[in-house]
Formats: C-alpha cells, structure tokens, sequence
C-alpha cells in the first residue's frame, strides 16, 4: 500500500478498506470489476493518478495526480433500490463535512457538486447495478492551477485556506463522515435532508437546467421530503430527481 495513504486506511471505520491503484482510467470502472467479481461493501479504490475521470452524463473530471483525491467506494446497500439516488445525497454532505473540518465553509449544488464559494471544489458520481451502487468522488485537495475551460469554476481546499493539506487526512474525513451517512438514506433520512438544505446553493434562485424536452428553467424553493429539488416553473411546481447542467441564472 502507498505510504502516504496507509495511516489512512487505518483509520477507516469498518467494513470501508482501502484499495490503492497507481494508475487508473476511472476509478468507477475499476470497481465495477471487482464488484462483478465478488468484493464485498466497503472497498475504497483510490487512484494515484486517474487519467480518464467523468462526471455525470460523461462529462471529463480533471484530477491533478499528487494533488487531488480520486476514488470510489464500494456499497452493497439494503435499502430498496428506489432509495438508492439518496447515496449521492449522502456523499455530498461527506464531502461537505469534511472539508468544513479543514477551514473552508461549503455550499452543495444539488445534487452531485460541492462548492466553496461559488467554485466547484469535488464532483460526485452514482452508478448503480443490480445488487451493487459505486460512488465516485473527485475533490480538488491541493491543485493551484486548472485547465483554462474549468479554471474560473472550479477551486481548491490548498486555494481556499491558503495551506497544503495532507489527502490522507482528508481522504480519511470523508470516509469517516460517510460511514455514517451513507446508512440515512433509509429510517433517518430526514436528518440528512437537514444538513443538506443548509448548504444548498440552488435554493432562492432562478436556474436554467437541461432536459428531455430541452433547456427549461424556474425558481428553486428548496429540497422535497424525497430528496428532489423543488421548482416553480410556469407550469407549477415540479420535482426534480435529476436535472442536467443547473446553472444560477440570478
């Protein structure tokens, strides 16, 4: 195991253990086959260096090799599988939580991003199987500099608090945080929500997101019971479960 993440590992609460890759093209990828082949919930795959990283709907992730976390972790959850989108919900406020312990106040931009500010600071990404979910993280840990497409969105825990962070403590946070979590998808869900809500970028704005039918657009008025994004359009107000490319028109 790399050295630098091996005190991570240890501090891993059960049943979340650490798989490390030098190299990978996406780290969902890798899992996927291991997760067909029979590995057990709880298998952290994190890649050194991820060189063919996405985001929903396939989007590139840029990761910084030395610089960024890229991993996914492994579940085998017991809720219905109806209840699973929540797990993106889930690894949100992980993530959330843990860079907040590091300085930085976060904002979550429903229902895979999380924001320092108005930058996007990591990416989250849920694919589900039969009898399996992956959860894909990125997060921007100590990166200075970005490609010239992304450099005005995106940011970093190093720029924001103006100091290099160790990832292994950062990487450790976020499991931490999640192994709690990602098990309120179910019964305690409400809490969740709560946290949620309290960071939510998107409420009070107007948006303009892509859909089936093409860009559409409305006022968010919060998050529904379900997890869903509330949104008052001309034709009322709607429920949201995914939406792609939401951006704050004002």
């Amino acid at each position: 195991m790399n050295d630098e993440f091996s005190m991570a590992a240890v501090e891993f609460p059960d049943p979340f253990r650490l798989l490390i890759r030098e190299t990978a093209a996406s780290t969902n990828d890798e899992l996927r086959i291991l997760a067909e082949g029979g590995a057990s919930e709880g298998l952290v795959l994190l890649a050194l260096d991820q060189t063919a990283g996405r985001g929903r709907r396939g989007a590139a992730w840029f990761s910084a090799p030395g610089e960024s976390l890229a991993f996914s972790i492994l579940l085998r959850p017991d809720e219905p599988k109806a209840l699973w989108p929540r797990l993106s919900l889930a690894a949100g406020i992980s993530v959330a939580e843990a860079v907040e312990s590091f300085g930085p106040a976060t904002g979550i931009k429903w229902p895979n991003d999380v924001w320092i500010g108005r930058r996007k600071v990591a990416g989250i990404l849920v694919e589900a199987d039969r009898d399996f979910a992956i959860i894909g993280i990125g997060l921007n840990v100590n990166s200075t500099a970005f490609p010239k497409e992304i450099a005005e969105i995106a940011t970093s825990v190093r720029l924001e608090t103006g100091m290099e962070h160790l990832r292994l403590e950062v990487l450790a946070a976020i499991i931490r945080s999640f192994a709690r979590h990602s098990r309120q998808i179910g019964g305690d869900f409400d809490h969740l929500l709560d946290l949620i809500r309290q960071r939510c970028v998107l409420t009070g704005h107007c948006v303009s997101f892509g859909s089936t039918s093409g860009p559409r657009q409305g006022w968010v008025e919060g998050i529904a019971p379900g997890g869903e994004l509330l949104l008052r359009t001309e034709a009322g107000l709607e429920r949201l479960m995914q939406a792609d490319e939401v951006r704050i028109l004002c």
